[in-house]
């Protein structure tokens, strides 16, 4: 995919996405793995990264109308989910698969209603840090199951985070790809960056 100077790239999910990020400056794009796209992109396109740390879907669909649909962007990369589990396990706060799959369908819908953008959808990941975390597949495989059938039914371009990670972690082991699970190291978000931009077919820089 080529893009112009006049795309706009809008990425938007969790802390995750956020990296970091400086909210109040509008031009930040934290030091993760939309930094990493931006830098690596062969055409020149505006990127906007919109990410915010321990949001779930509906917080994101709050929000949806100012930091999506006004900014007209022309491709939309959405990767959520894994607050969704982890906020079950910590808080006790519930997410029900049906629910969020809902919710992802409506933001998805709006986004091609309002603004005719392409659609990107990332797969949610988890690289388990110790054993608590090996039970939180039980929450998070169908959620992925969720993304994948909301994202084919709007045509999205997926990018199967959750296979690729694990298959570098065969590589450089997972704790030095997420050290906690679930937040990338520099080196993580590079193995994401690079789906990405598989996935968009722009190209992919060495590792």
């Amino acid at each position: 995919m080529r893009f112009t100077r006049d795309d706009r790239l809008l990425f938007i999910g969790d802390s995750v996405t956020a990296a970091g990020r400086d909210r109040d400056d509008p031009t930040s794009l934290g030091d993760g793995y939309v930094r990493m796209i931006a830098e690596a992109l062969p055409s020149p396109a505006t990127v906007v990264n919109k990410g915010v740390d321990g949001h779930r879907v509906h917080d994101l669909e709050a929000r949806w109308a100012t930091d999506v649909l006004a900014l007209g962007p022309a491709v939309v990369t959405v990767l959520i989910g894994i607050n969704d589990t982890w906020r079950r396990y910590d808080r006790g706060l519930l997410s029900p698969v049906a629910e969020f799959e809902a919710c992802l369908d409506r933001v998805l819908t709006l986004t091609e209603e309002k603004c005719a953008a392409r659609l990107f959808v990332m797969t949610p990941f988890l690289l388990p840090a110790g054993p608590e975390q090996e039970t939180w597949f039980e929450d998070l495989t169908p959620r992925t199951d969720a993304v994948l059938h909301t994202a084919t039914a709007h045509g999205a371009t997926v990018v199967r985070t959750d296979l690729a990670l694990p298959r570098a972690a065969e590589v450089h082991g997972a704790a030095a790809l997420a050290p906690d699970g679930v937040h990338p190291s520099p080196l993580g978000h590079r193995v994401v960056a690079r789906a990405w931009l598989a996935a968009a077919g722009v190209g992919v820089p060495s590792p």
